[in-house]
């Protein structure tokens, strides 16, 4: 196995360690943080540093995982993503082995498939995305870079998602929509209609 770091010590990491540990691809080597804490590890795995201390984690040949979550903005996530990926870090496709992801769909690097996703067929989903548990998307849908589909969210045939927006929890998205970029859907919102650019679906 190889070795991954992981970026950020949040809710969302443990859940990603689960899924890093169950997919048996890669070998958790440590985590780094905002602040210091408390924990001086997650899970079992050190906390190695700080963001500030990157250049000194970050190596050419290292495995990063952005496992810092995203509500609302993504604006940390993407800030992280840059800052490692400017330093030489090579960014996995990490899938829950409790995941499905058609053989005709394009997963890219640093996006996380959790548990139960479902991603049919003719997919393009973009860099260091969050695919939530048991969330689905169907054919042909289009996702740009840094989106976070949240848990249980339907995203329906020939959807498309601009970069940076966030899909809230039980959302539903009608077959065909265009959703802008930084766009917020609330939670179990239900979208018929085309959403512009840097509106919050409440």
């Amino acid at each position: 196995m190889k070795d991954i770091i992981l970026i950020g010590g949040g809710g969302h990491c443990i859940s990603c360690i689960d899924i890093i540990e169950q997919e048996k691809l890669y070998r958790i080597k440590g985590i780094v943080q905002k602040t210091l804490n408390d924990k001086k590890d997650i899970l079992g795995y050190p906390v190695i540093g700080l963001d500030h201390d990157l250049k000194k984690i970050v190596k050419k040949n290292t495995n990063i995982l952005i496992s810092t979550g995203q509500i609302k903005s993504p604006k940390v996530r993407i800030k992280l993503f840059n800052v490692a990926e400017s330093l030489g870090a090579r960014f996995p496709k990490i899938k829950s082995p409790k995941s499905y992801c058609s053989k005709y769909s394009q997963i890219n690097n640093g996006t996380i498939l959790m548990h139960y996703s479902i991603v049919n067929a003719n997919v393009k989903i973009g860099k260091n995305c969050i695919i939530n548990s048991k969330c689905l998307i169907e054919h042909d849908v289009v996702i740009s870079d840094h989106v976070h589909v949240s848990t249980g969210a339907i995203l329906n045939g020939g959807v498309e998602v601009g970069l940076g927006s966030f899909v809230g929890s039980g959302a539903i998205i009608k077959e065909g929509v265009k959703i802008g970029k930084n766009v917020v859907i609330g939670a179990g919102k239900i979208i018929l209609k085309n959403i512009s650019n840097n509106k919050v679906i409440k």
